[in-house]
């Protein structure tokens, strides 16, 4: 889209927000003219949904409350934000952050950036007073029936969750995803209940306003909502993923109606006539996060949105209508594709996007694409009543104000890219800090680390491929030992193509590959011509052993052309040869090929300190 194009559908916001205010007799206010709210009664306001009709139910009781229990809401996603000022802004696009550290329970170190000149303020013991009284209890029921270890976790969680801040989560553990889902969906529902309420309220002052005084002017600060209603994102890899996010979403709401909750459970959930393989198995039979990540519905291709009411959860409402969108990547990008457009993430104002070390082994560029069309100004008005729209959207700054929550199992290039260029809080964001210890790995097998100079990150594939088959690989061919029974894992998909080519065009050795796409048919003809001496090389792609993690005998050596990104799979892989009887450590070889640029897979296989003196030796 050319800036011509946005400045035009900018101008046609502001003119149809002109329109609007002139009818309700306003004095329009920019953004920079309203440092203050124009009266204690603004601190009414925040969210949307103007097409929602008063419900008295809604306004007795701990409504009133939210007016004081939501303080850092209202500090920071009220129309006149406190955060968010020219310099904090500026600050942001140039990044020009301050950092500082805290240490908390469960979550040990964590890196705090905030925009320079901000205050850097403590998150260690921010209250969880802002959650409504109404969702506290089925919050305190999970809890008492947890351990202690997984409170901590949690309230960890709420506490950071609560000063609005981006927070970034780089290595998840298993036993934590159930209770950071909870925390987290407890964090959405608070958000998307604050706002619904205000939108309530605000609706019925303005009700009660033409009612009684008709020949006046209405309150002016009700600016409560966005351009459109879905508020909260969540990116997933698989249904089954969706799955857990629903059941942790409505384990916070148990006297709420669930609407559609069969057809959802049907859609996202297994048939009842199948049998998942791999819960079913005997425990050892896949590894743990294999299972973790893969049992269930893996189907990519979704999306569905929730809408929350007073007193129910409605599943597949129409994007327009929901509160919450929960999609793969995938099928959110063939639904912007299909539709030309993505107006209902004009006014996201959360977004989470879990198992990231998963969305890498699927295709990134979707995430990317994604995000690339958050908070952007609509294409349409949507019937929005702009009147009610808060002042910073109607700026372009809804950007600053986002808070988006990263979880992933480990940190990737891609994922911290993410981290640095598409996070602009003012508020700050907050990342976990690792202490990676060194992987285990059978005793005895002599591993050798082989650096390559490369001071460019772009030239980094072109430089590891020159001294991969000009110096690496013509050694091992000359080996007696190695030129047979030899296994080369390759992490990147690109380079998987790449050394394929290469083998078919110019090796001159017989070979057999392992990728994401070979058929049941192709895995069993290659594993048996490796096994049997037929082929001397065999070539995995680390996108095969994630989603296959199939054993495989007949390995003596092992090449990695890169790290893997899993450092599970370095175990699991140095495990092979040992499959079969009768082979000592010292019958098995293993390189790994890294440059400086390996850092976070270095990290996780040889632990942090020894990382840190191979690469200081690049």
């Amino acid at each position: 889209m050319t800036v011509v194009d946005d400045n035009l559908r900018r101008a046609r916001l502001l003119s149809k927000l002109n329109e609007s205010s002139s009818r309700a007799r306003k004095k329009k206010r920019t953004y920079d003219d309203r440092r203050t709210p124009p009266n204690k009664s603004s601190k009414n306001k925040s969210v949307r949904f103007s097409d929602l009709q008063p419900e008295a139910d809604d306004m007795q009781g701990d409504l009133d409350c939210i007016l004081e229990a939501n303080g850092q809401y209202e500090n920071h996603f009220g129309p006149y934000s406190a955060v968010l000022s020219e310099s904090s802004r500026d600050a942001a696009d140039k990044k020009m952050w301050e950092s500082s550290r805290e240490q908390y329970r469960r979550l040990g170190y964590a890196t705090i950036l905030v925009p320079q000149g901000a205050p850097v303020t403590n998150t260690k013991h921010t209250s969880k007073n802002d959650i409504l009284d109404k969702l506290k209890a089925p919050l305190t029921s999970l809890q008492s029936k947890q351990s202690p270890e997984q409170t901590e976790f949690q309230d960890d969680l709420l506490s950071i969750l609560s000063t609005r801040r981006d927070l970034y989560l780089t290595s998840l553990r298993l036993n934590y995803r159930e209770s950071m889902r909870q925390a987290v969906s407890l964090h959405v529902l608070n958000h998307v209940t604050t706002k619904r309420r205000r939108v309530l309220k605000n609706n019925e002052r303005l009700a009660n306003h033409t009612k009684t005084n008709p020949h006046t002017s209405p309150p002016e600060d009700v600016q409560d909502q966005g351009f459109t209603r879905p508020s909260t994102l969540i990116l997933l890899p698989f249904r089954s993923s969706a799955l857990d996010w629903y059941f942790a979403l409505t384990s916070h709401t148990p006297s709420y109606q669930i609407e559609n909750q069969s057809r959802f459970v049907a859609e996202y959930g297994l048939p009842p006539d199948v049998v998942d393989k791999l819960t079913s198995a005997e425990p050892g039979t896949y590894p743990l996060d294999h299972i973790e990540t893969f049992r269930g519905n893996v189907d990519d291709n979704f999306r569905a949105g929730i809408k929350i009411t007073r007193k129910s959860v409605k599943m597949f409402s129409e994007f327009y209508e929901s509160d919450i969108i929960i999609a793969s990547p995938l099928g959110l990008r063939r639904s912007i594709e299909k539709e030309k457009g993505a107006d209902y993430l004009s006014s996201i104002e959360i977004l989470i996007i879990d198992q990231m070390d998963t969305l890498t082994m699927q295709n990134w560029d979707h995430v990317k694409f994604i995000v690339s069309y958050l908070n952007q100004l609509p294409k349409e008005s949507h019937n929005t009543d702009f009147s009610r729209v808060k002042p910073w959207y109607l700026d372009g700054h809804s950007i600053y104000l986002r808070q988006s929550i990263l979880i992933s199992a480990y940190e990737t290039p891609e994922t911290r890219s993410l981290y640095n260029s598409a996070l602009k809080n003012v508020a700050g964001k907050i990342k976990t800090e690792n202490y990676w210890p060194p992987i285990e790995v059978p005793e005895g097998i002599s591993q050798k680390f082989v650096d390559f100079d490369c001071w460019n990150a772009k030239d980094e594939p072109e430089k590891r491929f020159r001294y991969f088959t000009t110096q690496l690989l013509p050694a091992v061919l000359k080996s007696a030992v190695q030129s047979t029974n030899t296994a080369i894992f390759i992490p990147s998909s690109f380079d998987f193509i790449r050394v394929h080519n290469y083998f078919r065009k110019h090796a001159g050795v017989s070979f057999v590959v392992l990728s994401e796409y070979s058929t049941n048919q192709d895995i069993s003809r290659a594993r048996q011509a490796f096994f049997h001496g037929k082929k001397s090389f065999l070539l995995i792609s680390e996108r095969f052993h994630f989603y296959k993690r199939y054993k495989i005998r007949g390995i003596r050596n092992f090449i990695f052309y890169g790290p893997p990104d899993h450092p599970q799979f370095f175990t699991e892989l140095l495990s092979f040869p040992f499959l079969e009887d009768d082979v000592e450590p010292s019958d098995v070889t293993c390189q790994v090929l890294y440059s400086k640029y390996d850092w976070f897979k270095m990290e996780r296989i040889t632990g942090t300190e020894a990382a840190v003196e191979l690469i200081k030796g690049v």
